[in-house]
């Protein structure tokens, strides 16, 4: 799927990839976020042949041009994950809105793990 709107000068469509790339861009560059975690087993088979990849433990789901994003991280030892959650949230949200000028409905935040 991807999302669609148009303007003054065309139509404008933003695939799922790259929704997902944007995503666990600012994911990362989150305090507190050591990284993000693939959650089928061909990622971390595709992990081992290529270089970094964004969208890994990002799944991206469109509805009527709404975003919905489910973010699989790894959280670093001794931080607070209720102030990491919310500001990973709020990060991604504002940028991922930025991006694609579409609305970001809902972020579910998944910690897969905490790393010493």
């Amino acid at each position: 799927m991807a999302v669609h709107t148009s303007n003054k000068n065309g139509r404008i469509t933003i695939s799922d990839e790259a929704i997902a790339n944007v995503a666990g861009y600012f994911a990362l560059e989150c305090y507190g976020v050591v990284d993000l975690v693939p959650r089928r087993l061909t990622d971390n088979l595709a992990e081992l042949f290529k270089k970094r990849n964004y969208k890994r433990g990002v799944k991206v789901t469109t509805h009527d041009n709404k975003i919905l994003l489910d973010l699989s991280v790894i959280l670093k030892y001794g931080v607070s994950i209720n102030a990491v959650a919310d500001s990973l949230k709020k990060s991604v949200k504002y940028n991922v809105e930025d991006f694609t000028g579409m609305i970001v409905e809902s972020i579910n935040v998944n910690i897969m793990g905490v790393k010493v």
